[in-house]
């Protein structure tokens, strides 16, 4: 089965095609199959608290302490984490941060290393 993409108005998964567009049943929104393609291919831009562009596997830095929700456990100032993992959502990045573990960071509360 083919994976088609949601529709980009109501984000129904239901989308079919006819012929050269793709079909929203749900709210009747059409839009063409080429403008879904270069979407896909457009990739989201994350940018650290300095500007610099952030990639899969960067090294970056903890700018700020940071709480850690349901813990009595403090990210301090100069933290590292190393190959961090990109990723869509209010967090933009999961990493390791060792003496911590696993977790999920903004973009805004590092720098790259």
């Amino acid at each position: 089965m083919s994976q088609l993409p949601q529709c980009p108005k109501c984000h129904s998964e239901f989308t079919y095609e006819d012929g050269a567009m793709l079909i929203c049943p749900e709210c009747a929104h059409e839009w063409p199959k080429q403008a879904a393609a270069e979407a896909a291919e457009e990739k989201k831009v994350v940018r650290d608290a300095v500007g610099n562009v952030l990639n899969d596997g960067d090294t970056v830095t903890v700018i700020k302490d940071l709480k850690v929700k349901g813990s009595s456990l403090v990210v301090k100032v100069g933290s590292k984490a190393k190959n961090i993992r990109l990723v869509d959502g209010d967090h933009d990045i999961d990493c390791k941060i060792d003496g911590i573990g696993a977790m999920q960071l903004k973009s805004e509360f590092v720098k790259k290393a």
